[in-house]
């Protein structure tokens, strides 16, 4: 019998590697797929997404926020993985009935790279764990070398994932951390989780830069127009709620994606603009 603590400091025993795993997480079920758990993964949400052959082929179990307890049981998994943000406490408490939950708590990069390897551990997958990490890790060192080569400005930025009301990401979420990698300032960084905010608010916080998040509100084109009316002097954007929080193996593909993203965003008159056979330069 193997015990392990999880990020909640949670105690639970496995007799045995898992063989029936359920995902309740849709970074978390990536991050399994990428491990190389095609057979030993059951179930997952109907929000995960990724890989698409999962989503069409596994055993669907409700969402993050309601999952179906029974379609659970009736699956006999001897391995639940769970999130503290996505998964309400309650569900937790009557999935752990049914067999061992792995809750994680993901606020920040460290808590990211100690969850994949944690679940590289349990699942029998260390090295594949350690591989995604040293990757993971090696990438967002050199996004902090690129940036500082480059010379690149820190817009004041607000980030929101909601609408009616508008919500933004505070200072202790990992879309946090992914602004500040990104060097950007966090406007909200002061206040916790996903504090609400009026438009009043926005306009009198100033923000350089509005990133809308495809996720878990879709904002489309038809809201730029909308923000741009009340904050002329802002830069807005859609950007890929995928790369700025799901905290798995997503991960891996994040650097590419935010170089990409810094890349454009002097095409904004305030700082800069970009020059050919050369990737930025002061005007």
């Amino acid at each position: 019998m193997l015990s392990y603590t999880d990020q909640t400091g949670r105690e639970l025993a496995l007799p045995k590697l898992p063989e029936r795993i359920i995902s309740l997480v849709p970074s978390q079920t990536e991050l399994l797929y990428d491990l190389g758990l095609e057979d030993e993964v059951i179930g997952i949400t109907k929000f995960c997404v990724h890989p698409d052959h999962w989503f069409r082929s596994k055993k669907r179990i409700g969402g993050t926020k309601n999952v179906n307890i029974s379609a659970v049981a009736s699956l006999k998994p001897d391995l639940i993985i769970a999130n503290k943000e996505e998964n309400s406490k309650e569900q937790i408490l009557l999935l752990e009935r049914i067999a061992p939950v792995w809750v994680t708590d993901i606020k920040n990069m460290v808590d990211a790279i100690e969850m994949i390897l944690h679940i590289g551990m349990i699942t029998g997958k260390s090295s594949e764990a350690i591989k995604i990490t040293t990757e993971i890790r090696s990438k967002f060192v050199d996004l902090v070398s690129w940036r500082a080569e480059h010379q690149l400005p820190s817009y004041k930025t607000a980030y929101l994932i909601w609408k009616d009301p508008y919500m933004v990401a505070g200072g202790d979420t990992f879309i946090d951390q992914m602004l500040q990698l990104s060097g950007w300032n966090n406007l909200f960084a002061n206040k916790e989780r996903y504090p609400t905010v009026t438009i009043e608010e926005l306009i009198l916080q100033k923000p350089e830069l509005l990133l809308l998040s495809s996720e878990p509100y879709p904002f489309g084109n038809k809201h730029i127009a909308e923000f741009q009316k009340q904050l002329p002097g802002t830069k807005i954007i859609l950007v890929d709620g995928e790369m700025f929080s799901w905290y798995g193996s997503r991960l891996l593909y994040s650097v590419d994606y935010l170089k990409k993203l810094l890349a454009g965003l002097p095409e904004n008159p305030f700082v800069y603009k970009v020059k050919p056979g050369k990737m930025f330069k002061k005007c």
